[in-house]
């Protein structure tokens, strides 16, 4: 028995070592705090797909009900997925956007579906990133979904007047 606990203590400490030195960022709560340089950032959660936005008093606040679509979306983890213009309700608008790493480890990236006809969609288009470098990228027109990869900060390249 006691060698049985000491092998598995062994494999354990086995296991933890060799674990990635960095884990993936982990999911904003609603009621957490958030930066101020993330005030009026939009995300949304994993599994559950309920919106969130940074407040500017620091706190990631629910978003109820449609709202207009954000020009600022903070990706984490694996990702997190938005509809487009070709869907009701859009939660971005199509165009330039700029998707900045919060890490000079992180990858921005990003994986497009848009909508050729009723009920038919497009192949996925995927736009690669490099660690730590921005990614300018085109949200593509009729756009189905987006999934936003990475711990990055994207955001809508606006005309100067519009900012």
């Amino acid at each position: 028995m006691w060698r049985c606990g000491v092998m598995l203590a062994a494999t354990a400490a086995l296991t933890v070592g060799v674990a990635p030195a960095r884990a993936d960022t982990p999911a904003p709560q609603a009621g957490a705090l958030c930066p101020a340089e993330l005030a009026d950032v939009m995300t949304r959660l994993p599994e559950v797909g309920d919106f969130l936005v940074c407040q500017a008093s620091g706190t990631w606040v629910p978003v109820l009900g449609p709202f207009d679509p954000a020009s600022r979306w903070l990706s984490y983890g694996a990702g997190i997925t938005l509809h487009g213009q070709g869907f009701r309700n859009p939660n971005l608008r199509s165009g330039q956007w700029t998707a900045a790493p919060l890490a000079p480890s992180a990858v921005c990236s990003a994986d497009q579906v848009t909508v050729i006809g009723p009920g038919e969609l497009a192949p996925v288009v995927h736009s690669p990133g490099e660690a730590g470098q921005p990614l300018h990228l085109e949200v593509l027109p009729k756009l189905f979904t987006i999934t936003m990869n990475g711990d990055c900060l994207w955001s809508e390249d606006l005309p100067p007047g519009l900012r």
